[in-house]
């Protein structure tokens, strides 16, 4: 590596506001929207093409769970975003409820953020920080026109891999203790799936998938394959393959998984034509222009939510929502002991039963050290089990919007990020919908 250099210049303060988000995925888009109907001032800076991120951007088919069973746990923003995008998807839709036609979530997310009158770019990259004394002062953006800076009072950090609280200086874990991380997945779309052919045969995609492995069919002989789900009337969206040793704080790692998992495609077009039923025509139409992230940085807070609060079923005096999704944690290797343990975990052991869930305090939001800093999405505050549950869409709608109101009310009553009463940012929070069953 060259010696490093130094570079200075002056840029300009583009935006003044009272809470700036970054990224806008789904926990920074219910941020944004929750702060901005809370009569603050937003700039969402979102460094894709479009909202939505991992559902959109990076093809993830589905949602994974809203409810417990009984309950609608991703009440607010998250049931807003499905409702609209059900009517998007038209009536009559025969498709699941939770999967995702990612043009169409994608006018959602525009029209929701577009109404609000909320301050937006696209292509809009945070690059740095300027902060001390505990507090970031301005987010340093990087857009076509050139670097600008944001000032905000309270700033929210969705950007998934927790880079805005971590340059500020918070602390994070990253991995296991080795510092493993769950792979990721470049999501794609696939055409001429015969559904109907596909369940009257009634094949096992698993055991087929084993039979391939015998016959020398991949080279990565991997056993654990999520799937493929319908997303259209023509369309499936496929999450399949993983990249291994993937970390999306590395632009060199992302770069050389993209182009790893597109040459390895091939191998799963050719394995469902030859396979599986109803795949006979099967035909691939795109990739994610993101990589299915799951897991990077999680930032270290006030409290650190962890696999003892799934196994109790939880419940905070301040908890701003509760979650059910199973413990997901995707072996960090192809390696068939590694993903027996996983189908144990995730289908037996760290799995609820129909009513159950478990409390997200407040303090998985507040970053330690860090006075005008709030964290949402799967980089808050939590051990790595538990991270492999809250992480998901659903679980990202319900810390987005806590964030966005306790940013508005951290701006409303003039201090940091707990200096007001949790009580009240309980009390809007309901007030919005959100699900909060009275804590015993």
């Amino acid at each position: 590596m060259a010696d490093p250099i130094a570079y200075s210049r002056t840029i300009p303060v583009r935006h003044d506001v009272d809470v700036f988000v970054a990224g806008g995925g789904p926990a920074g888009v219910a941020a944004a929207l929750t702060a901005s109907r809370q009569g603050r001032t937003v700039f969402l800076a979102e460094a894709h093409s479009c909202f939505g991120g991992m559902g959109t951007a990076a093809m993830v088919p589905v949602f994974m769970t809203f409810t417990d069973g009984v309950n609608f746990l991703a009440e607010g923003v998250g049931r807003e975003v499905l409702e609209a995008l059900t009517a998007e998807k038209g009536p009559g839709c025969s498709l699941p409820q939770n999967s995702i036609p990612a043009e169409l979530l994608k006018r959602v997310y525009d029209r929701l953020v577009t109404q609000a009158g909320i301050d937006f770019t696209f292509q809009t990259t945070v690059v740095d920080v300027v902060a001390g004394n505990g507090r970031i002062e301005q987010a340093v953006c990087w857009g076509k026109s050139g670097l600008f800076a944001v000032r905000a009072r309270v700033f929210v950090d969705a950007t998934g891999d927790g880079d805005l609280a971590a340059w500020a200086g918070a602390p994070y874990e990253k991995g296991d203790a080795d510092g493993n991380l769950m792979p990721g997945t470049l999501c794609s779309l696939w055409a001429d799936v015969d559904w109907s052919a596909c369940r009257a045969a009634g094949k096992d995609v698993q055991t087929l998938l084993y039979k391939a492995f015998e016959d020398g069919h991949f080279t990565v002989k991997d056993p654990h394959h999520p799937g493929m789900w319908p997303v259209g009337r023509h369309l499936t969206g496929g999450n399949i393959g993983h990249a291994f040793g993937l970390d999306s704080t590395d632009e060199r790692s992302l770069t050389r998984h993209f182009v790893e998992a597109r040459a390895r495609l091939p191998e799963f077009e050719s394995f469902y034509r030859r396979y599986v039923p109803g795949y006979e025509n099967l035909e691939l139409a795109g990739t994610g222009s993101l990589l299915g992230v799951r897991e990077s940085r999680r930032i270290l807070g006030d409290y650190m939510l962890t696999v003892d609060d799934f196994k109790a079923r939880a419940a905070f005096a301040d908890e701003i929502g509760r979650y059910c999704y199973p413990v997901d944690i995707h072996p960090s290797k192809p390696d068939p002991q590694h993903y027996a343990r996983f189908e144990k975990e995730f289908r037996e052991t760290l799995r609820y039963g129909r009513g159950e869930s478990y409390g997200i305090p407040y303090r998985t939001l507040t970053p330690r050290g860090l006075d005008n800093v709030l964290v949402a999405g799967r980089c808050i505050s939590a051990d790595r089990a538990i991270q492999g549950s809250v992480r998901v869409m659903p679980g990202c709608y319900i810390t987005g919007q806590a964030a966005g109101m306790a940013a508005a009310l951290a701006v409303e009553v003039r201090t940091g990020t707990r200096g007001f009463p949790v009580s009240e940012l309980l009390r809007r929070l309901r007030a919005m919908g959100a699900y909060l069953p009275k804590v015993a």
